[in-house]
């Protein structure tokens, strides 16, 4: 039944891994239908099973087939690699639907490693500041935050953060306060063991990881509403 999703091909991984080494648009056009049906399908079908559970369960997340995937082309007009394909497909389910909005889940299936995401990725610098301001003027909001998902199993991603404090924010001393507002996002990530995407249990993983960062969605969306009456 489409739209229902009951797991990624046995040869989902195997095809990554193919293309990889091929990295041929040749190899990749007569093996397209191999592409699609174990790969490109059925993570169509996770991203509209998802939107739906996430409709049931009032995570203000949604996407579609159509507008929710990455394209496993690489872009490669501005840089060294000029590889054609990536080794990974990834989806992005959002407030409305599109890859332009903040507050996402992110969901990525590759040859290296397999993984989803609730993030605040790079938010532009009206909201960012707002977010680092939230966490100066706010403590006790901000600790309860990273207390809660503590206890989910959850903890917020530095990857890339910044070495020194952001202009403004010096005074900022505590250390677990100037840690934060280094931050260039704020995330959560979960790790899927590859060999579990090939059954429909991957839906109830990815909407149990989901749960349990919602109130890192809900921290991110009020300051986001505040920022937007502004």
């Amino acid at each position: 039944m489409a739209g229902t999703f009951n797991g990624f091909g046995q040869k989902a991984i195997p095809f990554l891994k193919a293309l990889d080494f091929h990295q041929s648009r040749e190899w990749f056009q007569e093996n397209r239908d191999l592409y699609e049906r174990e790969l490109y399908e059925p993570f169509g079908d996770l991203v509209e099973t998802l939107s739906e559970r996430f409709a049931a369960a009032g995570l203000g997340l949604r996407g579609d087939r159509k507008k929710s995937l990455f394209r496993i082309n690489r872009d490669v007009r501005f840089s060294k690699d000029k590889r054609p394909y990536n080794s990974h497909l990834s989806a992005i389910l959002s407030p409305d639907g599109t890859k332009m909005e903040q507050g996402v889940l992110f969901v990525y299936i590759g040859l290296d490693r397999c993984f989803a995401g609730v993030a605040w990725w790079q938010p532009g610098p009206e909201l960012l500041q707002a977010m680092r301001k939230a966490i100066a003027t706010k403590p006790a909001e901000f600790r309860s935050l990273v207390g809660t998902l503590k206890k989910a199993g959850l903890e917020l991603d530095t990857e890339g953060c910044m070495k020194r404090a952001p202009r403004g924010f010096e005074h900022v001393t505590e250390a677990d306060l100037a840690q934060a507002i280094r931050n260039r996002h704020f995330a959560v990530r979960h790790t899927i063991d590859p060999a579990g995407i090939h059954t429909p249990a991957l839906v109830e993983e990815l909407v149990d990881f989901s749960l349990r960062a919602k109130p890192l969605l809900g921290w991110g969306r009020a300051i986001q509403g505040m920022v937007s009456e502004v």
